[in-house]
């Protein structure tokens, strides 16, 4: 999951970006209103977590230009604010969670990664294809069930790529979903992972689920 943080509390900021990366989300950071419309114009996020006192535009303005503008990006609102009118008002205006602080982090990811199951459309946690099983929560593939170690990256690429079944990725479309816009990745990168990745697979006795489709991308079909 690619995730916008957008919070004006540079320590709060620190460490939610370090805890979420563990769990493996993608995470840019916006520290106000302003900032965060211009990286929802420049990228595509599966999810933000949004605080509502901002610098420059509000919270909920923010959240309201985005459904205005079409987008479809799952809003979880992180807000002290914690009177019932807030969240009614949040809910109404298109955020998908609501979430007061303080909060505990666990439930944060826990509430991600529902989302997430929700973006999909798969509601189980373990997903399963031709044998491999990826438990998306406790970050472990498995076959004949023997545990496949998988590098961060290389879980990322599969457990995306298998959310998304029969759907083609390039290069870049991989790069924009997994990897935060700091981050400087190559398509080389890309493909250094994808084939780490289908050593592991062969290596375990597991089918070869990555298929290439030349001049087009990746896909597990």
């Amino acid at each position: 999951m690619k995730i916008l943080l957008v919070e004006d509390s540079e320590r709060l900021q620190r460490s939610l970006s370090a805890g979420l990366k563990r769990h493996g989300f993608s995470v840019d950071q916006a520290f106000d209103g302003e900032q965060a419309l211009r990286f929802v114009k420049q990228n595509q996020y599966d999810t933000i977590i949004l605080d509502l006192v901002l610098p420059k535009v509000h919270g909920l303005n923010v959240l309201s230009t985005l459904r205005s503008d079409g987008n479809n990006s799952q809003v979880l609102i992180l807000s002290a604010n914690d009177q019932t009118e807030d969240r009614i008002r949040g809910l109404d205006l298109g955020a998908d969670d609501y979430m007061v602080k303080p909060f505990s982090f666990d439930e944060l990811v826990s509430r991600l990664r529902a989302l997430n199951r929700r973006l999909s459309g798969i509601k189980n946690p373990v997903l399963e294809v031709a044998g491999v099983k990826i438990d998306t929560v406790a970050r472990l593939v498995r076959f004949d069930e023997a545990v496949i170690n998988l590098t961060p990256h290389e879980f990322k690429l599969l457990e995306y790529l298998v959310r998304r079944r029969g759907r083609v990725f390039s290069h870049d479309q991989l790069i924009d979903q997994l990897y935060d816009a700091a981050s400087y990745v190559t398509r080389n990168a890309v493909e250094a992972h994808i084939s780490s990745l289908r050593k592991r697979l062969k290596a375990s006795g597991a089918p070869g689920l990555v298929k290439t489709r030349r001049g087009f991308g990746y896909l597990v079909e």
